[in-house]
């Protein structure tokens, strides 16, 4: 009688498929688990009481109001008056014209259109302000009062501000109409940390969007320099690294390596390139085992055998030569094909 060919894996002579013959002992899965959490979470606790948390402090506004308030100030001014980095920034926020990086006819940052609008003058002065017991009155002279006007307003008290090297704010005068009064409110408000209740308050009933508060911190110098000191900016491999000791992205360097050479650290549209550049790569390594020639290169330079040339010298394979590896799998295949058309019989 003709054997029918097996349908599994396992052979009957496999070490997997012999029975257990050693000893046997109960094994508490569960108490283990439970064990190993209690001693784990012990540990850390004990560890964060003595050395405290590795993380650094969260940069406030009440911190940035008090450390630096002439830059609070100005940053504010120019949320005022639709100057800032976010009011001119485009989709997602605005639709300011011309402020998207493009390449030729490529525009990826218009494509999602304006999903998050930000009024920064609304959002960042008025609207916290207005959230006072008694909101100041200069907040409705303001209101009040025309795009031009508003615009002389907020353009003499940001020069005054520029002209300012102390560490207090200037004195207001007549020209500066009612914008000295309402930065010195959200000033005081910053200080006292409501303005960090009155931003996050913004995106609904739960606190927790933060959004319009870290764009505002990032319009300001303040933010900038402490992200310096950490070595956290562009030009600094800053994407690669994180804030204190904590180990960084080291897999985004060749995302970041772009950032630190020209021409692309000069080029106003350096993101929309880079993405561009990436995403050429990441595609042209998808598509390796399937463009000529370049598949074939761990043939012509066979690195793989020296990292496993232990496997290579235990099965006694040949590592001499470029073109080992299609050798190799030539003969096999022939082999292959040789016992496939040799009619076989196995008689029980």
């Amino acid at each position: 009688m003709t054997r029918r060919p097996s349908m599994t894996w396992k052979a009957g002579h496999d070490l997997a498929s012999r029975p257990w013959q050693g000893r046997v002992r109960d094994y508490d899965l569960f108490k283990e688990v439970l064990i190993g959490f209690v001693v784990v979470a012990a540990v850390t606790l004990g560890l964060a009481g003595v050395f405290g948390s590795p993380d650094e402090p969260p940069v406030t506004f009440a911190a940035w109001s008090s450390n630096d308030p002439v830059d609070f100030a100005a940053t504010a001014t120019a949320e005022l008056g639709g100057t800032s980095a976010t009011a001119q920034y485009g989709p997602p926020y605005n639709d300011t014209h011309g402020a998207t990086q493009t390449l030729g006819p490529i525009d990826l940052q218009s494509l999602s259109g304006v999903r998050l609008p930000i009024d920064t003058a609304k959002v960042f002065v008025i609207g916290p302000l207005q959230t006072l017991t008694s909101a100041p009155s200069a907040v409705a002279r303001w209101t009040s009062a025309s795009a031009a006007q508003q615009a002389r307003w907020t353009d003499a008290y940001a020069k005054a501000l520029a002209a300012d090297t102390g560490h207090s704010l200037p004195r207001p005068t007549a020209a500066e109409g009612p914008v000295p009064a309402m930065i010195a409110s959200l000033s005081a408000m910053a200080r006292s940390g409501g303005l960090d209740g009155a931003l996050a308050g913004q995106g609904g009933f739960y606190p927790l969007n933060r959004t319009s508060a870290i764009l505002f911190l990032g319009d300001g110098q303040y933010f900038n320099d402490l992200a310096a000191h950490q070595h956290l900016t562009g030009d600094q491999w800053g994407m690669m690294n994180e804030t204190g000791n904590t180990p960084g992205q080291a897999w985004l360097w060749l995302f970041s390596f772009f950032y630190q050479i020209e021409p692309f650290a000069s080029l106003p549209n350096v993101d929309l390139v880079v993405v561009l550049i990436m995403a050429a790569l990441t595609l042209l390594l998808a598509l390796l085992p399937f463009i000529p020639g370049l598949r074939t290169i761990p043939r012509w330079i066979p690195l793989h055998r020296v990292i496993w040339r232990d496997y290579y010298r235990a099965t006694g394979a040949s590592s001499a030569s470029p073109g080992a590896d299609q050798a190799g799998g030539d003969q096999a295949a022939a082999s292959a094909r040789a016992r496939d058309e040799t009619p076989a019989a196995h008689v029980r």
